[in-house]
């Protein structure tokens, strides 16, 4: 059962790797996409989809538990991952309402494709497992690829690519196997499982009565997890990474391509600044994820550091990138930071935000499937819901840093809360 795990783990991070390997290079490059087509086959800014994505997102993760519990989270990123393939097609013979359509449907397939992803992870992980399996999926996902727009005569090339690659990320989750059945039940040497051998059975009850009673729960308990402790303590932290998150991806890389002092080389820059971030998160994905213990000293440890990094990096962009980097469209940037832009200092940033950004997520996602594994679809909804209100409106850098602080503070005290637990119930 353990090699079966694996295997769904690694194809479920291979899936997303292609699949987002499609979605962050339309984040990475839509914008300047959009702005070069302005005015003659499509509206609007790559900023307002964007912003559309994760306002529907938000909203849908509420309804996302009860569609896993009905049609398993399989077929759920299945019919996920074909809505991503919608929205990256668009931009082959792009128009404006298909733009915005897709941009709607993304947000709901995004909001079913990330809970199934956390309730499939919990289902295939033990107690010892959990951080590993984090850190192996996290770092296949962020080995995705990131292409630059090189010119517009090759637009349809590239999309064509990456709309490719898309499909197949989603026909891969076809290949993940049943985690859980009667022929499956854990023996003792294999671990404990984060599963409950009561929610174990309850897997294995006919189709049609599990549904039935997982769809009148599923709202129930997402009220109630939202208002325990746990997840009050863990919302700054994950609010943040919404954050930095739809920074990084969707802002970060149109300022250094507005930046006019890079000259000609500015547009390139976009695909290495993300291909850079993705070294980041390979890097935090590999070290945290998979060479650290199920720690809790360890965790809080993690997300300190990341704290710390993207303090350093926000400082420094602060210092190298215009401030009208954000908002120029039609011309290069005209005001002079504190500093003369670096490239070096620009993809240094970029490495830091990648691995801010793993710092965050692998112990959140580790902390949520031990803590809440029996209830693990509606507890990555809320992480998911909460994480993706900040994206709709990402400009603010003094409210990541903010965050950034909060967040740390209130996940040391779930940390300290669940160590003290822990201690009470061994005395």
């Amino acid at each position: 059962m353990a090699d079966r795990r694996t295997f769904n783990v690694v194809i479920l991070g291979v899936g997303f790797l292609f699949i987002f390997t499609a979605f962050t290079t339309c984040g990475n490059v839509e914008q300047t996409v959009v702005k070069s087509l302005r005015n003659v086959t499509l509206g609007g800014t790559g900023y307002h989809s964007l912003g559309i994505i994760y306002g529907v997102f938000s909203f849908a993760n509420l309804l996302a538990p009860a569609v896993v519990a009905v049609i398993g989270p399989r077929v759920t990123m299945f019919l996920s991952g074909l809505l991503y393939s919608g929205y990256v097609a668009v931009f082959i013979v792009p128009s404006t309402w298909s733009f915005y359509l897709t941009s709607v449907l993304l947000g709901v397939g995004a909001a079913m494709l990330w809970t199934a992803q956390g309730h499939f992870l919990v289902e295939n992980s033990e107690a010892s497992t959990i951080n590993r399996n984090t850190g192996m999926f996290w770092a296949l996902l962020q080995s995705a690829f990131k292409k630059n727009l090189p010119s517009d005569s090759s637009r349809k090339n590239l999309f064509l690519s990456l709309l490719v690659a898309s499909v197949l990320g989603t026909l891969s989750f076809l290949a993940l196997r049943r985690s859980h059945g009667e022929d499956e039940m854990l023996s003792e040497e294999e671990g404990q499982s984060l599963l409950s051998t009561r929610v174990i059975m309850h897997k294995t009850c006919p189709d049609h009565s599990r549904r039935r009673t997982r769809r009148g729960r599923t709202a129930k308990t997402i009220l109630q997890l939202l208002r325990t402790p746990t997840i009050l303590l863990l919302s700054p932290c994950m609010a943040y990474s919404g954050l930095e998150l739809a920074f990084y991806s969707g802002v970060y890389g149109t300022c250094i391509g507005a930046t006019a002092q890079f000259g000609d080389a500015a547009r390139g820059l976009i695909g290495i600044s993300g291909i850079v971030v993705g070294i980041g998160e390979i890097v935090g994905g590999g070290l945290f994820g998979l060479l650290c213990t199920n720690n809790r000293f360890r965790r809080t440890s993690v997300v300190f550091l990341g704290m710390v990094v993207h303090f350093v990096a926000v400082y420094l962009i602060f210092l190298n990138i215009p401030d009208d980097a954000p908002v120029v469209f039609s011309t290069a940037t005209q005001s002079k930071p504190f500093l003369t832009p670096s490239v070096s200092i620009a993809l240094l940033c970029s490495f830091l935000l990648g691995l801010g950004d793993s710092c965050f997520n692998t112990q959140l996602y580790s902390i949520l499937g031990s803590v809440y594994a029996e209830h693990s679809a509606p507890a990555f909804a809320i992480f998911k819901f909460i994480q993706v209100i900040p994206e709709c409106r990402c400009w603010q850098l003094l409210a990541m840093v903010a965050l950034g602080f909060a967040g740390t503070l209130c996940f040391f005290a779930v940390e300290r809360t669940q160590s003290v637990s822990a201690d009470s119930q061994e005395d």
